[in-house]
């Protein structure tokens, strides 16, 4: 069954459910601003009203004053009346839309926190990653970022439906009392028919268009990638604009197409068969006017509030600028957020939490098994691991082994699909996800570079915390960034699209990365991962961000991940994993010495540099090309 056909009293409970969900977000406004709101709604839905009466009783005594020779005074207090409704109406005007807005904020900062918190507190991370929850995001952060109604305007939108029904309910009272009880009814069902149809076919279009939420990214992404800074110099150096350009507008107007056809669907023939209502219900109204008025009316009286009343009615067949798409699509982005929060569900937490443990044995991977959503395999199968706390690890392997993966585990960002792992014989399960976090400091290979000032940058670290600006220097000096405090200072915005703003460099950005989890460790974290932070930096600088990195975590418990061998030499303990399983562990000479994986690869890295200089290929970057950093290599291999 289509959405424009489905079962009818399905349909009224589902949007019953809709609006009431969006009645219950009133409070987040706070009942002062609500009940303000309501009030300026209310008089400016029977401020019209009272113009109609008023001013229909004045033309209606008309006749008796020219009879009167001029004696006006019989129409001057109804037209006084109607001037006041008049002019205090207009004078409101301003004041709803200014509340409305104040509505509208104050809801949507109400669910704005409700996604932060979903999104970083209450998600499991893992379920970021599934692509029917990015689409429920992705229209719930575009409510927020003004590209569509949101859930604030949807209550606003409601708020102000209270001005049409009291209008309308006015207007009928005026019919039924003026012309007879039945014909108020043949208006009012004329009306809520109308209106039931009108809002019933934009509500089968709105669904519609909520299921093509996937095409809507896509066409967003190609919108923005041109333009943002991040790509649009590569984008300009390729010469590939017109290339993003026809296949923005081949996937815009195939979007776009679908979008017009189910409209003219589920919108054009409705509109057809609610306008026959109105016609008929009016015609009806106007036939009881026609057919007499009640014995001691006034017929001029009846004919000017019947014609202007039964327009109210009729009007509910058209668009409401201040409502009805602010409430459809708004209901639609708060949807898309209680969707988004049922999808992601809340983190695994124990009943009662544990105490973090001070490690003093270390964290121990026990018979772990765990696989990617989707994956043709496991990545890890059985893997036991031991990270010995107090002491350096590096973790190496060549590209796809699954050393990124074992920092996700051990963040909780994954959860095994079988084993535990522990932390001194504590399984992770039972400590307090939020807890066992703040005693990590992870920087990892895509460590996020904030728009932030460099203090803050660093305190981030810590940002349970009030900044500690001495903490923050000290992190910055011991992590080799004295240089960049000093050039920058501690209040400079680390992005030149800002006044004043400065940008760094890769690896000065390293060495930020490295004073944030060096503030982390401060503010109590113990156990610090480096995640391949260095891809951006020759092997010199490499083996030198390594090296600071190892003496100023010395004592502490501290995970390296690498995929380059010679750089992580000095670590206390090196385990090296191959096809997600731990092959070799042991320290550099050691390992080494033993001959095996670790030895063939370490050597295999720097075979290329300790050739014989009149050796073609020494020096070279595999494909014949010098490569100028060969003798930095060289000396950082002895």
């Amino acid at each position: 069954m289509t959405p424009g056909h489905r079962n009818p009293v399905a349909s009224v409970r589902t949007r019953a459910a809709r609006w009431v969900a969006i009645a219950r977000l009133l409070p987040a406004a706070g009942g002062p601003l609500v009940t303000l709101a309501l009030a300026v709604n209310l008089a400016l839905g029977l401020l019209p009203v009272a113009f109609m009466v008023a001013t229909a009783v004045a033309i209606s005594r008309l006749p008796r004053a020219a009879a009167a020779g001029g004696a006006w005074g019989v129409v001057l207090p109804a037209l006084l009346v109607g001037l006041s409704a008049f002019v205090v109406a207009q004078t409101l005007r301003p004041f709803q839309t200014a509340v409305a807005e104040s509505v509208t904020r104050a809801v949507d900062g109400y669910c704005v926190d409700r996604l932060l918190t979903a999104t970083t507190i209450d998600a499991p991370p893992s379920s970021l990653d599934r692509p029917e929850a990015l689409d429920r995001l992705a229209d719930a952060r575009s409510a927020f970022d003004r590209a569509m109604p949101s859930p604030g305007d949807a209550v606003a939108g409601l708020v102000g439906l209270v001005a049409r029904y009291a209008q309308l309910a006015a207007a009928l009272v005026v019919l039924a009392v003026v012309l007879r009880p039945w014909a108020a009814v043949l208006a009012a069902v004329t009306a809520i028919a109308v209106r039931f149809g009108q809002r019933g076919s934009l509500a089968a279009f709105v669904e519609y268009w909520k299921g093509m939420a996937g095409e809507r990214r896509k066409s967003a992404y190609l919108r923005t990638a041109a333009i943002e800074a991040s790509g649009g110099k590569e984008i300009r150096l390729l010469g590939a604009l017109p290339w993003f350009r026809d296949r923005y507008r081949a996937e815009a107007v195939g979007y776009l197409a679908q979008l017009w056809k189910e409209r003219r669907r589920l919108l054009l023939l409705p509109f057809v068969g609610l306008a026959a209502v109105a016609a008929v219900g009016g015609g009806g109204v106007f036939l009881a006017l026609a057919t007499g008025v009640p014995r001691g009316t006034d017929g001029a009286l009846a004919l000017a509030l019947t014609v202007q009343c039964l327009l109210v009615p009729l009007r509910f067949g058209v668009y409401f600028p201040e409502s009805d798409v602010q409430t459809q699509y708004g209901m639609l982005a708060h949807r898309a957020l209680t969707d988004f929060e049922a999808q992601t569900g809340h983190e695994a937490r124990p009943e009662r939490a544990r105490p973090v443990p001070r490690l003093s044995e270390g964290i121990a991977f026990r018979k772990v098994s765990f696989g990617y959503p989707g994956a043709d395999r496991r990545v890890y199968e059985e893997l036991d691991l031991l990270l010995p706390a107090n002491r350096s690890t590096a973790v190496i392997g060549l590209n796809g082994a699954g050393k990124t993966t074992l920092v996700k585990l051990l963040a909780r960002v994954h959860e095994p699909g079988s084993g535990r792992i522990e932390a001194d014989g504590v399984p992770l399960t039972d400590l307090e996800p939020a807890e066992w976090r703040r005693r990590l400091a992870v920087v990892f290979q895509d460590f996020n570079r904030y728009d932030l000032t460099l203090a803050e940058n660093v305190a981030l670290g810590a940002a349970h915390r009030p900044m500690n600006r001495d903490a923050v220097t000290a992190a910055l000096v011991r992590a080799g960034a004295r240089e960049i405090l000093d050039a920058v200072g501690p209040g400079t915005a680390l992005s030149a699209a800002y006044q004043g703003g400065r940008d760094l460099s890769g690896g000065q950005w390293q060495r930020v990365a490295l004073a944030r989890a060096l503030y982390a460790v401060d503010a109590g974290a113990e156990v610090l991962v480096l995640d391949e932070p260095t891809a951006q930096l020759d092997i010199r600088a490499e083996v030198a961000f390594y090296d600071r990195f190892l003496e100023l975590t010395r004592g502490i418990t501290s995970v390296v991940i690498s995929h380059r061998f010679s750089t992580v030499r000095r670590a206390d303990n090196i385990v090296v994993i191959e096809d997600g399983a731990v092959i070799e562990n042991g320290d550099h000479d050691s390992l080494l010495r033993a001959g095996g994986r670790y030895a063939e690869l370490f050597r295999l890295q720097a075979d290329r540099f300790d050739r014989a200089p009149d050796d073609p290929q020494a020096d070279s970057t595999g494909d014949g090309r010098p490569d100028e950093t060969a003798p930095d290599r060289q000396e950082a291999l002895r």
